[in-house]
């Protein structure tokens, strides 16, 4: 039987980003994996795959605005979905076969098939040939991810009524695509498609789009997303959503009480992901799972076994594979005896439509709730020399500070690169920068990051300099 000192189940960015440092750290190291990929839901269906046809979509958004660039076309422009979509498996099967060699690179061991516990320290790991083997595994962490979630009434064919997964691969541009769910996947599959020439209609339980981020940035991005072809059915209850041939019918009421039918020939269900526990036998190593099917962790992650740990979606928290990437690389140094951290509030969330909507720390909403007195300062991109230049004018820049202490406390953007600016709040707010601090670091000239600049001093006594 072969044996390990750590043995990873899941191969998600979580979990092999877990293994090559567990590995760095001088551990004999194992993953498993039940499909014939390694990547998981982030490389294989989820962020790699929706960011290449959200690509190539803006591509073909973009010919629109040629002329008004000096940038005349002649003859048809077309989409070929068929080589669109092959360009996306392309890009994700780059990217797996580099994960492949990561595994190499630092000799972790990698086992194809379904891991299930057979108690604490050996994991029996069935095979697509249908033969089984069992190692043995010093300390184990699951990194299992989740699955797309549904509602008990609607009944998923993966033809007509699909998941996020089968409207990567469609095999044509819907007519009219019904998405069930506000959230980030459905708002960025929605775009790929409404660029492609569908007709697209959102339908959402709350009373805005993407309601997890603070609600100046729900309100923007609806308003562009309006102003570029998309509808929205906020404050809507699905009560239905029927096939019949090639037709989908979808009903809803609303917060008044009134029902709609949205008749589409696609509709797409996406009201959120759920952790993915089905055949791990969790129970076999004394591994407590919840009511709502996360695996019960301590602050270091740890389960209910004292050997193993869970890390990613199949925990508490938001379903980020940075996050994951990051509570990996934590839960690896903990068993080398090391003192990692990480400070959940100052994980980012992104969307990436366009214009990109991105936010660390705490929104309006959460820091009223918590009675803290804040100060806020905004500025918008039409403002900026950089936005002008590209016509990327929408969106802009929230900063929220502490009233007393000047200290960042949340920052909110939507506007164009905003998935890579995010990035310079999180590293000011780690050091806990006040909006000053920000306000009078030097930004290059012209960029999309002055408009960070700029809203640090619009929440510096309101001295923004450009608006």
């Amino acid at each position: 039987m072969s044996s390990f000192d750590v043995v990873i189940i899941g191969s998600g960015p979580g979990g092999y980003v877990s293994a090559i440092r567990c590995a760095q750290l001088g551990f004999k190291t194992a993953i498993i994996e039940k499909y014939s990929t390694l990547g998981g839901t982030c490389l294989n269906v989820g962020c790699i795959p929706s960011k290449a046809l959200l690509s190539s979509s803006h591509h073909y958004a973009e010919i629109k605005h040629f002329e008004d660039h000096g940038i005349e076309l002649s003859g048809e422009v077309k989409v070929n979905l068929e080589k669109m979509i092959a360009r996306k498996q392309a890009v994700v099967d780059q990217t797996s076969g580099g994960i492949n060699y990561l595994m190499d690179k630092n000799n972790i061991t990698v086992f194809n098939g379904l891991g299930s516990f057979v108690d604490a320290t050996h994991i029996a790991i069935a095979k697509a040939d249908g033969t089984s083997e069992t190692i043995e595994a010093k300390n184990t962490i699951i990194a299992t991810g989740s699955k797309p979630s549904s509602l008990p009434f609607i009944k998923i064919d993966k033809e007509r009524i699909i998941t996020s997964t089968e409207a990567l691969a469609l095999k044509e541009v819907p007519k009219h695509l019904v998405i069930i769910g506000g959230g980030v996947i459905g708002i960025e599959l929605g775009q790929v498609y409404l660029r492609l020439g569908a007709q697209v209609s959102v339908v959402e339980f709350m009373d805005r789009i993407i309601p997890g981020m603070d609600s100046s940035l729900s309100k923007e991005l609806t308003k562009v997303l309006k102003k570029q072809g998309m509808k929205f059915y906020t404050s809507h209850k699905v009560q239905s959503v029927e096939r019949a041939g090639d037709a989908v019918t979808v009903k809803a009421e609303s917060a008044k009480g009134e029902v709609i039918t949205l008749e589409g020939d696609y509709a797409l269900v996406s009201v959120g992901r759920r952790p993915y526990t089905d055949g791990l036998n969790a129970e076999n190593a004394g591994v407590k799972v919840s009511e709502r099917g996360q695996i019960e962790v301590n602050d270091h992650l740890q389960t209910s076994a004292s050997n193993i740990y869970a890390i990613g979606d199949v925990v508490r928290g938001a379903m980020l594979a940075h996050k994951a990437e990051e509570e990996g690389t934590m839960v690896a140094e903990i068993l080398a005896g090391q003192k990692p951290h990480i400070d959940y509030n100052l994980i980012p969330g992104v969307v990436y439509t366009w214009p990109e909507v991105a936010a660390v720390g705490q929104t309006e909403e959460q820091l009223k709730a918590a009675g803290v007195a804040y100060k806020s300062g905004s500025f918008p991109f039409k403002a900026l020399g950089r936005a002008r230049a590209s016509a990327d004018l929408d969106g802009f820049v929230k900063i929220l500070a502490d009233a007393k202490t000047d200290e960042v406390l949340g920052v909110h953007m939507i506007g164009a690169r905003t998935a890579d600016l995010i990035a310079e709040a999180v590293v000011a707010m780690e050091y806990k920068a006040s909006a000053e601090d920000i306000s009078r670091m030097s930004h290059a000239h012209p960029t999309f990051s002055e408009a960070i600049k700029e809203a640090a001093l619009a929440a510096t006594e309101n001295r923004a300099i450009h608006v």
